[in-house]
C-alpha cells in the first residue's frame, strides 16, 4: 500500500544552489536592510530552507556610508567592544563609524541577525560590504536584489 504522506526533503550543502546578490544601501534604514539581508544569507528566500545547513546566498551590499538611522540614534548609538582586560572597553559612535568604516556597522548588524552557532559564523563570511559604490565582485556575476520595504 502506498503512503500518501509528503515527505520533507533535507538540504545537503553540496547540493545549495548559491547566487551572488546586490543590495544598494542608499537612503536605506540600518535595521530593515539587515534583516533581509540577513535572510538572504540564510537561505529563507529559498523554497528548500534547511535550517542546520549553510544554504543562503552570498550578499554584496554597496554604499554602505550612505546608511541611514531614525531619529535620535545618529547621536547616541554606541559600539561596545571589551578586551577582557581591566579598562579594555572600546567604545565607538555610530557617529564616528559612519566616518571612519562604514562597511562594518552593516557587517555588525547582519552578524547579530545571524545564529549564535559555528553555522552562524560561517555564515557571517557571506557578506561582503563596502562603502563606495565599485565591488570587486564581477566575476561571479551578481544580480541586483531589490529591498522589499524601505
Amino acid at each position: 500500500m502506498e503512503s500518501s504522506a509528503k515527505i520533507t526533503k533535507s538540504l545537503r550543502k553540496e547540493d545549495a544552489d548559491k547566487k551572488w546578490w546586490v543590495v544598494d544601501a542608499t537612503n536605506q534604514t540600518l535595521g530593515r536592510l539587515s534583516s533581509q539581508v540577513a535572510a538572504l544569507i540564510r537561505g529563507k528566500h529559498k523554497a528548500h530552507f534547511t535550517p542546520h545547513v549553510d544554504c543562503g546566498d552570498f550578499v554584496i551590499v554597496i554604499n554602505a556610508d550612505k546608511i541611514q538611522i531614525k531619529g535620535k540614534r545618529f547621536e547616541q548609538k554606541e559600539y561596545m567592544e571589551h578586551s577582557g582586560y581591566p579598562g579594555g572597553v572600546k567604545i565607538r559612535t555610530f557617529r564616528n563609524m559612519i566616518v571612519s568604516n562604514p562597511a562594518w556597522i552593516i557587517e555588525t548588524a547582519v552578524r547579530g541577525m545571524l545564529p549564535k552557532s559555528k553555522l552562524g559564523r560561517k555564515m557571517c563570511k557571506n557578506i561582503k560590504a563596502y562603502a563606495g559604490g565599485e565591488h570587486p565582485h564581477q566575476a561571479q556575476q551578481p544580480k541586483i536584489y531589490e529591498l522589499k520595504y524601505n
